[in-house]
């Protein structure tokens, strides 16, 4: 059994585009080694800080560590900014103990599958927001291997603009932007359409509708995820099947428990959790194997850097009902930059888990302080 010893921890924040900033976990135990783990969350790095300078000094109070999955275990996240920065010291750890008997860390979970599925998605690279460059983007993923994208399309649609009975009339732009996508990928590629809690449940009605007339194979997250809203997540769900649709959600949960609600009340068909937020590999593996006990089909959110996709390549050849993973297509060539370019290619919509031991990436320092968006926070023990 390997013994992790801490020596430092540095959390990196990095600016990709305009949009877009990733933020990574690093640990350097004693003996020099390394590995990272992933904490993005957009928008919110100060917070992010907030959470590791509470949560470090305990990550180095139970430091050296024989059990990977004990600091996340011992430390159940209080909120989403917690849970990021815990699930990604886990990643790490996770990382080291793997480390140490030379395998990935899918290897040392278990296998089950070495053929991922993988799908598209194409939003944010896409900058022009018409249905011509929705189209294109769909054209490029067909070209590098994809067979199955996903558009968030609904840019003038908030709930607010729902309230006032004018949701239907504010969809319309993205309806079209879904068809041109559909167009480009031809009527059998799977297509899916995420809402980002746009919509209520009388406009969902009738996007449903139209989804089904576009072959849309999900539609993902169009209420947002309060407990209130999970009997009529369930009508939505029951509509979407009626015309073999399926609905997705809950990319955003932390741990099982705020998961178990949607999952037992029949709100979603296809559960998303995030290797970033639901609180660790253990609350991954819990979440997904309770809800394979369910029936429900697994597909994890990954729509970030680069370390989150290798933590979910791995996760992904392990886990009971899986589907397909999520992967953030061509938003920035810094993705492959700062991590030396690890990633196989994807061949008929398939990928494999980096082969090198751990997650199978290692951060270039020279690319991180090359997008660094603020100084690096180190903490020595």
């Amino acid at each position: 059994m390997s013994t992790i010893e801490l020596e430092s921890t540095t959390l990196h924040c990095v600016c990709i585009t305009h949009k877009t900033r990733w933020s990574f976990v690093r640990l350097t135990t004693t003996d020099g080694s390394h590995a990272v783990g992933e904490a993005t969350l957009i928008g919110q790095e100060d917070a992010l800080c907030a959470s590791a300078e509470r949560l470090v000094p305990r990550l180095f109070a139970m430091s050296p560590f024989s059990d990977p999955g004990e600091f996340a275990q011992a430390n159940p996240p209080e909120n989403i900014h917690d849970a990021a920065i815990i699930s990604a010291i886990d990643q790490a750890l996770w990382s080291l103990d793997a480390q140490a008997h030379d395998r990935p860390l899918a290897a040392h979970l278990g296998v089950q599958r070495s053929d991922i599925p993988v799908y598209a998605n194409i939003n944010r690279r896409t900058e022009q927001r018409t249905p011509g460059g929705f189209a294109g983007s769909a054209i490029t993923a067909m070209d590098a291997g994809h067979t199955a994208f996903k558009v968030a399309p609904f840019d003038e649609v908030t709930t607010d603009i729902c309230a006032e009975g004018n949701g239907i009339a504010a969809m319309q732009n993205g309806l079209a932007r879904v068809a041109a996508a559909r167009d480009a990928v031809g009527p059998n590629a799977r297509l899916m359409i995420d809402c980002h809690w746009r919509f209520d449940e009388a406009t969902s009605v009738s996007l449903i509708d139209a989804a089904a007339k576009l072959d849309i194979y999900w539609v993902e997250t169009p209420l947002p995820e309060i407990e209130a809203n999970i009997p009529a997540l369930a009508r939505l769900r029951q509509q979407c099947n009626e015309t073999d649709m399926l609905l997705a959600g809950l990319e955003t949960s932390v741990r099982w428990d705020s998961f178990r609600p949607f999952c037992e009340g029949c709100a979603y068909d296809v559960v998303m959790p995030d290797i970033k937020y639901v609180g660790g590999i253990f609350e991954m593996q819990k979440t997904a194997s309770r809800c394979a006990e369910l029936g429900l089909a697994v597909s994890p959110h990954n729509p970030s850097g680069p370390v989150c996709h290798a933590a979910s390549l791995q996760l992904s050849a392990t886990l009971p009902g899986f589907d397909r993973l999520e992967l953030q297509f061509d938003e920035s060539p810094i993705f492959d930059e700062l991590v030396g370019a690890p990633f196989a290619g994807i061949e008929n919509g398939q990928t494999v888990a980096p082969q090198a031991p751990g997650l199978g990436v290692t951060l270039d320092n020279a690319v991180i302080e090359r997008y660094a968006d603020r100084p690096a926070r180190t903490w020595k023990r």
